[in-house]
C-alpha cells in the first residue's frame, strides 16, 4: 500500500500508522505539492505528480492500493487508473458524479472525465451519489454524453428527480421523462440482486475501485465535502462481491479531513462557494479518529483483494 501524504491527514491515523510500521505500506512525501494540487492542478504541477508516481513505482513497484488525503484530490485517481493495465472499467463510490467539464481540466469535480477519456478505460460506474450535483446538470457542464451513451452510469443513492432541460437517453441508474432525471434509488432496492446485476453487465472483468468517504453520512466518515447516505456496510459488501467475482486491478482511497489553507484566490473562492464552511463535528482530532475507524474498515476489504 502507498500512502500520497499531501495534506498530513492520513499517517497519524492508526491503521496507516500501524502499516507504515512493519512494511505493509509506504509513504509518498508530496507535502511540497499538495497546495498545488489540490481541487484543481496546472499542467506543470500534474506532470510533477506523474514523475513523482514514476519514479516511486520503479523503486518499489506499483502498489495495489493508494491512500490520496482529502477528497480535494480525487482527480488525482486519474493519474493513478492511467498507470494500471486494462481494459478496465472504472468503480467509484462518491457523494457526487465528479462529471463536470471544468476549468482547470485536472479537477476534483471533472476526473471522472479524465478517466474515460483513458483508451484503456471502457466505463465508469459511480455508485452512492445524493448531492445537489444531480440537480441540473445541463447547468454545470455534467457529461451528459457519456451518461446517454452508458460509458458514464450513475446509480443515486438516495435522490430525488432532478430537472435537465437537455435531452438524456435513458440509462440503467436513470429514465429521462418530461426534463426530468428519475434516478434509480438504491436505498429502496435489494442490493445484493443490483450488485449481481451490475456485475454482470459490466464490458470488463478487471475493474479499478476508487473510494470517496463522502459517500458516507458523517457519522461514519467526516471530510471536506457534503455527505451522502450511504452506509458503510453497503460499500464493504459491494467490494466484498466486485473482489469475488471480477479481477481488482488497483484501488485507491480518498476522502479525509485536511483543513486547507488556500493561497490562490480561485481555490479560495472556489472552496468559499461549494464546500462546507465549518469544521466537522469534534474538529479536526475528531474526524482523524473517525476516519481512522472507517479507513480500518475499508483497507481491510481491500487488501483481501490484493
Amino acid at each position: 500500500m502507498r500512502i500520497l501524504d499531501l495534506d498530513a491527514s492520513l499517517p497519524d491515523q492508526e491503521p496507516v500508522r500501524e502499516r507504515l510500521a512493519d512494511g505493509r505500506a509506504r509513504r509518498l512525501d508530496l507535502s511540497g505539492l499538495g497546495p498545488a494540487l489540490r481541487l484543481w492542478s496546472s499542467g506543470r504541477d500534474w506532470q510533477r505528480l506523474e514523475r513523482a508516481l514514476a519514479e516511486d513505482e520503479a523503486a518499489s513497484g506499483a502498489p495495489f492500493l493508494t491512500m490520496i488525503g482529502s477528497g480535494d484530490y480525487h482527480h488525482v485517481s486519474a493519474a493513478l487508473i492511467a498507470r494500471a493495465p486494462g481494459p478496465l472499467t472504472v468503480i467509484h463510490f462518491d457523494n457526487h458524479p465528479d462529471w463536470c467539464r471544468c476549468f482547470p481540466a485536472r479537477h476534483c469535480g471533472g476526473w471522472v472525465n479524465m478517466a474515460l477519456a483513458q483508451d484503456h478505460v471502457r466505463r465508469v460506474v459511480t455508485l452512492g451519489p445524493c448531492a445537489d450535483d444531480l440537480n441540473r446538470p445541463d447547468r454545470k457542464g455534467a457529461n451528459l454524453t457519456a451518461l446517454s451513451n452508458a460509458r458514464l452510469q450513475v446509480f443515486a443513492w438516495n435522490r430525488p428527480p432532478t430537472l435537465t432541460r437537455r435531452e438524456v437517453a435513458d440509462g440503467e441508474g436513470h429514465h429521462c421523462r418530461n426534463g426530468l432525471i428519475l434516478w434509480r434509488n438504491l436505498a429502496e432496492e435489494n442490493f445484493r440482486a443490483f450488485m449481481a446485476r451490475l456485475i454482470e453487465t459490466l464490458p470488463t472483468r478487471q475493474i479499478w475501485i476508487t473510494v470517496d468517504k463522502d459517500v458516507l453520512a458523517a457519522d461514519e466518515a467526516a471530510t471536506n465535502w457534503d455527505q451522502g447516505e450511504m452506509p458503510l456496510g453497503r460499500v464493504v459488501e459491494a467490494i466484498r462481491l466486485l473482489g469475488e467475482r471480477c479481477e481488482i486491478v488497483g484501488a485507491d482511497l480518498c476522502g479525509d479531513y485536511a483543513p486547507a489553507n488556500h493561497r490562490h484566490p480561485m481555490k479560495l473562492a472556489e472552496a468559499w462557494m461549494d464546500q462546507p464552511r465549518k469544521e466537522p463535528s469534534g474538529g479536526a482530532e475528531g474526524a482523524r479518529r473517525r476516519n481512522a475507524r472507517t479507513n480500518a474498515v475499508l483497507l481491510d476489504a481491500l487488501e483481501a483483494f490484493a
